[in-house]
């Protein structure tokens, strides 16, 4: 079996639930071993966040052969109080991540300090 991923202490700025939703958004195919891989999650970690996610109706599965292909509800809107009361989407928060990734290797260490004074 695969490694058990090294743990981590403190927090975070995302949670393992959007780190899980992001990773299915970019393949709806993935394996849940490739999930708990990308994620730095255990395999058991993640089949409990994805049972949450479709418990909570953001997510749900089909069976094909001997994997899954997930569906992500876009139009969901988020948990949080705060997120809920602005009517923040599940397509807005994946939005914000795939963003990020798609860019972050283009940026230059200080672009981030430098655009945050700006606003």
């Amino acid at each position: 079996m695969g490694e058990v991923p090294e743990p981590h202490t403190g927090w975070t700025f995302i949670t393992n639930h959007a780190r899980v939703l992001a990773t299915i958004a970019d393949d709806q195919n993935v394996r849940i071993r490739d999930i708990a891989a990308h994620c730095r999650l255990t395999e058991r970690a993640v089949q409990k966040i994805i049972a949450d996610l479709e418990r909570s109706g953001f997510l749900s599965h089909a069976r094909e052969g001997r994997g899954n292909t997930y569906r992500i509800e876009p139009g969901k809107v988020l948990r949080h109080p705060a997120e809920a009361e602005a009517g923040l989407t599940v397509a807005s928060l994946l939005g914000l991540l795939v963003q990020d990734e798609a860019h972050r290797a283009d940026r230059p260490a200080g672009a981030y300090t430098a655009r945050a004074r700006h606003r």
